[in-house]
């Protein structure tokens, strides 16, 4: 099974506040926010962006994460390194990390089972 294009975007933040501002700036929408400086923002039917505010001494970082429609479903190929197995988050969903041949590292995000 392969991914379905990009689900997510998730970003870090030395300014949750600002951030949001600048997405909102740009057309995005304010889905929902947290009470610990995040939020998720979205802009018609394409993939959500995940803002989270880290401290200042950390380096903010960005990753998308692929859609994966049945986390049981998929099995990786050998030319895919797995960083960590899928497992539930959360935030709702089952998340893996694998990292690519320049070592990159990318999320695969498939709904709950139910």
């Amino acid at each position: 099974m392969s991914t379905e294009g990009i689900e997510a975007v998730f970003l870090e933040t030395h300014n949750w506040g600002k951030a949001a501002k600048f997405f909102q700036a740009l057309g995005y929408e304010l889905e929902f926010s947290t009470d610990h400086n995040s939020g998720q923002l979205r802009n018609g039917d394409g993939p959500y962006v995940f803002i989270a505010e880290i401290p200042e001494d950390r380096e903010p970082q960005v990753r998308l994460a692929l859609r994966v429609p049945e986390a049981d479903a998929f099995r990786a190929d050998s030319a895919v390194e797995v960083v960590s197995p899928f497992e539930e988050t959360h935030y709702g969903t089952r998340e893996m990390t694998v990292r690519d041949p320049d070592g990159r590292l990318w999320s695969l995000q498939a709904p709950l089972q139910k």
